[in-house]
Protein backbone atom coordinates (compact mmCIF):
# COMPACT_ATOMS: atom_id res chain seq x y z
CA UNK A 1 0.00 0.00 0.00
CA UNK A 2 1.64 3.12 -1.06
CA UNK A 3 1.80 5.95 1.78
CA UNK A 4 -0.80 8.07 -0.16
CA UNK A 5 -3.26 5.49 -0.18
CA UNK A 6 -2.56 4.18 3.70
CA UNK A 7 -2.63 8.07 5.10
CA UNK A 8 -6.28 8.65 3.09
CA UNK A 9 -7.55 4.94 5.13
CA UNK A 10 -6.03 5.27 8.16
CA UNK A 11 -8.08 9.15 7.92
CA UNK A 12 -11.29 7.52 6.11
CA UNK A 13 -11.21 4.96 9.50
CA UNK A 14 -10.70 8.20 12.03
CA UNK A 15 -13.65 10.26 10.15
CA UNK A 16 -15.94 6.84 10.24
CA UNK A 17 -15.18 6.48 13.86
CA UNK A 18 -15.67 10.01 14.50
CA UNK A 19 -19.49 9.87 12.45
CA UNK A 20 -20.63 6.83 14.08
CA UNK A 21 -18.61 6.15 17.47
CA UNK A 22 -21.56 6.88 20.79
CA UNK A 23 -21.19 9.95 22.58
CA UNK A 24 -22.03 8.50 25.62
CA UNK A 25 -18.79 7.53 27.39
CA UNK A 26 -18.71 4.02 25.25
CA UNK A 27 -16.19 5.52 22.39
CA UNK A 28 -13.76 2.82 24.42
CA UNK A 29 -15.88 -0.06 24.23
CA UNK A 30 -16.89 0.83 21.04
CA UNK A 31 -13.21 1.38 19.20
CA UNK A 32 -12.20 -2.53 21.02
CA UNK A 33 -15.31 -3.52 19.03
CA UNK A 34 -14.11 -1.85 15.93
CA UNK A 35 -10.82 -3.05 16.32
CA UNK A 36 -10.92 -6.39 17.07
CA UNK A 37 -13.74 -6.76 13.76
CA UNK A 38 -10.47 -5.33 11.72
CA UNK A 39 -8.14 -7.56 13.12
CA UNK A 40 -10.72 -10.80 12.54
CA UNK A 41 -11.59 -9.11 8.93
CA UNK A 42 -8.24 -7.43 7.43
CA UNK A 43 -9.55 -7.70 4.04
CA UNK A 44 -12.16 -5.28 4.89
CA UNK A 45 -8.75 -2.37 5.06
CA UNK A 46 -7.50 -4.31 1.93
CA UNK A 47 -10.62 -3.80 -0.07
CA UNK A 48 -10.83 -0.14 0.81
CA UNK A 49 -7.24 0.49 -0.12
CA UNK A 50 -7.85 -1.16 -3.33
CA UNK A 51 -10.94 1.01 -3.80
CA UNK A 52 -9.44 4.54 -2.67
CA UNK A 53 -6.49 3.57 -5.02
CA UNK A 54 -8.43 3.11 -7.97
CA UNK A 55 -10.02 6.46 -7.20
CA UNK A 56 -6.83 8.34 -6.84
CA UNK A 57 -5.61 7.15 -9.54
CA UNK A 58 -8.76 7.75 -11.59
CA UNK A 59 -8.70 11.27 -9.88
CA UNK A 60 -5.06 11.90 -11.35
CA UNK A 61 -6.14 10.73 -14.45
CA UNK A 62 -8.49 12.94 -14.97
CA UNK A 63 -6.34 15.86 -13.83
CA UNK A 64 -4.02 14.85 -16.47
CA UNK A 65 -6.59 15.26 -19.17
CA UNK A 66 -7.50 18.38 -18.09
CA UNK A 67 -3.69 19.50 -18.19
CA UNK A 68 -2.87 18.41 -21.09
CA UNK A 69 -6.46 20.38 -22.55
CA UNK A 70 -4.81 23.32 -21.16
CA UNK A 71 -1.68 22.92 -23.20
CA UNK A 72 -2.19 24.50 -26.41
CA UNK A 73 -3.66 27.79 -24.22
CA UNK A 74 -0.37 27.34 -22.14
CA UNK A 75 2.00 27.10 -24.87
CA UNK A 76 4.02 30.64 -24.93
CA UNK A 77 4.55 30.16 -21.10
CA UNK A 78 5.87 26.37 -21.71
CA UNK A 79 8.13 26.90 -24.34
CA UNK A 80 8.63 30.86 -24.92
CA UNK A 81 9.26 32.26 -21.55
CA UNK A 82 12.32 34.77 -21.76
CA UNK A 83 13.04 33.65 -17.66
CA UNK A 84 13.78 30.30 -18.93
CA UNK A 85 17.54 28.99 -19.87
CA UNK A 86 16.51 27.59 -23.45
CA UNK A 87 19.79 25.65 -24.63
CA UNK A 88 20.01 24.69 -28.85
CA UNK A 89 17.72 28.27 -29.13
CA UNK A 90 17.76 28.14 -32.51
CA UNK A 91 16.42 24.31 -32.75
CA UNK A 92 13.06 23.74 -34.08
CA UNK A 93 12.12 21.08 -32.00
CA UNK A 94 11.08 22.39 -28.22
CA UNK A 95 11.42 20.16 -25.60
CA UNK A 96 10.78 21.59 -21.89
CA UNK A 97 11.65 20.11 -18.49
CA UNK A 98 9.88 21.12 -15.49
CA UNK A 99 12.91 19.75 -12.64
CA UNK A 100 14.67 19.97 -9.00
CA UNK A 101 18.15 19.77 -8.58
CA UNK A 102 17.18 17.37 -5.43
CA UNK A 103 14.93 15.43 -7.40
CA UNK A 104 16.49 11.45 -7.34
CA UNK A 105 14.69 10.76 -11.08
CA UNK A 106 15.38 14.25 -12.10
CA UNK A 107 19.19 13.35 -11.05
CA UNK A 108 19.40 9.96 -12.92
CA UNK A 109 17.30 11.45 -15.76
CA UNK A 110 20.06 14.68 -16.37
CA UNK A 111 23.14 12.97 -18.14
CA UNK A 112 20.76 11.70 -20.77
CA UNK A 113 19.30 15.42 -20.97
CA UNK A 114 22.67 16.58 -21.57
CA UNK A 115 23.05 14.03 -24.11
CA UNK A 116 20.03 15.22 -25.91
CA UNK A 117 21.15 18.64 -25.96
CA UNK A 118 24.70 17.60 -27.83
CA UNK A 119 23.52 15.06 -29.66
CA UNK A 120 20.39 17.15 -31.40
CA UNK A 121 21.13 20.65 -32.15
CA UNK A 122 17.83 20.50 -33.50
CA UNK A 123 16.07 20.49 -30.38
CA UNK A 124 15.59 23.27 -28.36
CA UNK A 125 15.87 22.88 -24.94
CA UNK A 126 13.60 25.06 -22.08
CA UNK A 127 14.82 24.50 -18.72
CA UNK A 128 11.84 25.27 -16.00
CA UNK A 129 12.74 25.46 -12.31
CA UNK A 130 10.27 23.86 -10.44
CA UNK A 131 11.98 22.99 -6.74
CA UNK A 132 9.37 21.15 -5.02
CA UNK A 133 12.19 19.59 -2.47
CA UNK A 134 12.57 22.59 0.24
CA UNK A 135 14.47 24.96 0.85
CA UNK A 136 17.74 24.21 -0.63
CA UNK A 137 16.02 23.39 -4.21
CA UNK A 138 14.66 26.67 -3.37
CA UNK A 139 18.22 28.30 -3.01
CA UNK A 140 19.35 26.30 -5.98
CA UNK A 141 16.76 27.52 -8.50
CA UNK A 142 17.16 31.07 -7.60
CA UNK A 143 21.37 30.30 -7.80
CA UNK A 144 20.66 29.02 -11.62
CA UNK A 145 18.09 31.61 -12.89
CA UNK A 146 20.87 34.54 -11.11
CA UNK A 147 23.51 32.59 -13.28
CA UNK A 148 21.46 33.09 -15.83
CA UNK A 149 20.66 36.79 -15.47
CA UNK A 150 24.26 37.09 -15.52
CA UNK A 151 25.29 35.46 -19.07
CA UNK A 152 27.07 32.61 -16.95
CA UNK A 153 27.30 28.88 -17.54
CA UNK A 154 23.85 27.73 -16.83
CA UNK A 155 23.92 24.62 -18.93
CA UNK A 156 27.48 24.00 -16.65
CA UNK A 157 26.07 24.95 -13.41
CA UNK A 158 22.76 22.38 -14.28
CA UNK A 159 25.60 19.61 -14.86
CA UNK A 160 27.30 20.26 -11.39
CA UNK A 161 23.90 20.87 -9.20
CA UNK A 162 22.49 17.53 -10.69
CA UNK A 163 25.85 15.58 -9.95
CA UNK A 164 26.51 17.10 -6.56
CA UNK A 165 25.92 14.95 -3.00
CA UNK A 166 24.17 15.97 -0.28
CA UNK A 167 23.38 19.75 -2.11
CA UNK A 168 23.34 22.27 0.47
CA UNK A 169 23.60 26.29 0.19
CA UNK A 170 27.15 26.71 0.54
CA UNK A 171 27.84 24.01 -2.26
CA UNK A 172 24.70 25.75 -4.21
CA UNK A 173 26.51 29.28 -3.63
CA UNK A 174 30.07 27.84 -4.96
CA UNK A 175 29.10 26.64 -7.67
CA UNK A 176 26.94 29.35 -8.59
CA UNK A 177 29.63 32.29 -8.10
CA UNK A 178 31.99 29.44 -10.14
CA UNK A 179 29.71 29.66 -12.93
CA UNK A 180 29.01 33.64 -13.04
CA UNK A 181 26.44 34.47 -9.99
CA UNK A 182 26.89 38.05 -9.55
CA UNK A 183 24.07 38.38 -6.66
CA UNK A 184 22.03 35.60 -5.56
CA UNK A 185 18.43 37.36 -4.92
CA UNK A 186 16.13 36.06 -2.00
CA UNK A 187 13.28 35.84 -3.82
CA UNK A 188 12.39 35.19 -7.70
CA UNK A 189 8.64 35.64 -8.63
CA UNK A 190 9.65 33.44 -11.70
CA UNK A 191 9.41 30.81 -9.78
CA UNK A 192 6.12 31.20 -8.12
CA UNK A 193 4.75 31.48 -12.29
CA UNK A 194 6.76 28.33 -13.38
CA UNK A 195 5.00 26.42 -10.03
CA UNK A 196 1.18 28.01 -10.83
CA UNK A 197 2.11 26.85 -14.98
CA UNK A 198 3.48 23.12 -13.10
CA UNK A 199 0.14 22.93 -11.18
CA UNK A 200 -2.36 24.06 -13.79
CA UNK A 201 -0.97 21.61 -16.10
CA UNK A 202 -1.23 18.98 -13.28
CA UNK A 203 2.67 17.92 -14.07
CA UNK A 204 2.29 16.12 -10.28
CA UNK A 205 6.50 15.65 -9.61
CA UNK A 206 9.59 16.00 -11.24
CA UNK A 207 10.74 15.77 -13.76
CA UNK A 208 8.53 16.24 -16.53
CA UNK A 209 8.82 16.78 -20.41
CA UNK A 210 6.44 18.16 -22.60
CA UNK A 211 7.43 17.80 -26.77
CA UNK A 212 4.68 19.78 -28.50
CA UNK A 213 1.45 18.14 -27.29
CA UNK A 214 3.21 14.89 -25.57
CA UNK A 215 3.87 15.24 -21.62
CA UNK A 216 6.06 13.23 -20.63
CA UNK A 217 6.13 12.41 -16.92
CA UNK A 218 8.81 10.79 -14.70
CA UNK A 219 12.45 9.72 -16.06
CA UNK A 220 10.92 7.90 -18.67
CA UNK A 221 13.89 8.74 -21.02
CA UNK A 222 13.16 6.22 -23.83
CA UNK A 223 9.50 7.66 -23.83
CA UNK A 224 11.06 11.25 -24.07
CA UNK A 225 14.05 10.14 -27.07
CA UNK A 226 10.51 8.81 -28.48
CA UNK A 227 8.97 11.65 -28.55
CA UNK A 228 11.78 13.71 -29.88
CA UNK A 229 11.98 11.13 -32.77
CA UNK A 230 8.12 11.73 -33.46
CA UNK A 231 8.22 15.43 -33.13
CA UNK A 232 11.76 15.20 -35.81
CA UNK A 233 10.01 13.33 -38.33
CA UNK A 234 6.87 15.37 -38.12
CA UNK A 235 9.01 18.25 -38.96
CA UNK A 236 11.01 16.63 -41.58
CA UNK A 237 7.61 15.99 -43.56
CA UNK A 238 6.41 19.21 -42.54
CA UNK A 239 9.60 20.04 -44.52
CA UNK A 240 9.16 18.40 -47.61
CA UNK A 241 5.77 18.88 -48.02
CA UNK A 242 6.69 23.07 -48.33
CA UNK A 243 9.42 22.52 -50.63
Amino acid sequence: MSPRVYGAVALAGVMALAACGPSDGGDAAFGARVRAYLLSHPEVIQESAARLQAKLASDDEAAERRGRALLPRLRAAVERDPADFVANPGGAITVTEFYDYRCPHCVNAAPRVLALIHAHPDVRFVFKEMPIFGPVSEHAARAALAVKAAGGDYLGLYEQLMAARGLDDETVDRLARQKGAIQIPKTNPHLAATAALFSKLALGGTPAFIVGDTIVYGDDMDALDSAVEAAEQKTSKTKVARS
